[in-house]
């Protein structure tokens, strides 16, 4: 049985996929194999299979074209514009996930021609995805600014330094070092290695892991890394 005088509608899965590489925030695109729009831009998306859910579809996705599972991901929104697909009627529900470039940048399947671009310079994207990528954006600023969520992008070890790099990146801003190392280091989620980085200078810096008990436990806590009056207008 079915709905009768219904339009059959179809829905797709995209996933917006971050990085950061020490300097820039970077966005994972494939080149896309079909038409339309073939060898164009694109993020990594595919259509919801008649036996999957949507998170189950967007894990597939991930999948295929990374090789990661266990990532950092939560639906964002759906993106419904009657004629945001030439072809056919689709509704896209956008992902993003958060991963650790330098971890898993040999994992990332060649098939799709998959490439990492600095979201300070993207190319022209197929579609509405533009507009997504714009508002993952606009939702990782507010979220990181009261979550941790941003240590999802760093591979096991990191610097203080690198730590406040990527704050920085993400809000195109310059934070106070001492205060953020303060409050950084008093929420606990940080375990001080013995080794040093000395990539950068003779003195070095010294690694830090995340506390993985502690971080899950305190996720949903409020952590102000950013002071309020360097969140960008419209983010709190």
């Amino acid at each position: 049985m079915k709905y009768s005088n219904q339009t059959r509608l179809l829905v797709a899965v995209d996933c917006i996929i971050f990085g950061f590489d020490g300097v820039d925030y970077k966005l994972l695109l494939i080149q896309r194999g079909f038409a339309p729009e073939r060898e164009k831009w694109s993020l990594m998306g595919g259509f919801v299979q008649s036996d999957e859910s949507l998170d189950q579809a967007a894990e597939r996705i991930l999948k295929q074209l990374t090789g990661l599972h266990d990532v950092y991901m939560e639906e964002m929104q759906a993106f419904s514009q009657p004629d945001r697909d030439p072809i056919e009627r689709v509704i896209a529900v956008a992902y993003v996930a958060l991963i650790d470039i330098e971890k898993y940048q040999a994992q990332i399947n060649d098939d799709f021609h998959a490439r990492w671009y600095s979201i300070k310079d993207l190319p022209n994207l197929i579609f509405d995805h533009k507009e997504m990528v714009e508002r993952a954006l606009t939702k990782l600023r507010y979220k990181a600014a009261f979550h941790p969520i941003l240590f999802e992008l760093l591979p096991e070890k990191f610097t203080l330094p690198q730590l406040q790099a990527m704050y920085e990146g993400l809000y195109d801003t310059k934070i106070d070092k001492r205060n953020f190392t303060r409050k950084v280091l008093s929420t606990k989620l940080l375990k001080k290695e013995s080794e040093k980085d000395k990539s950068s200078s003779k003195k070095g810096a010294f690694y830090y892991s995340l506390d993985e008990d502690h971080y899950k436990e305190n996720f949903t806590n409020i952590h102000n890394f950013i002071p309020r009056n360097e969140i960008p207008a419209g983010l709190e």
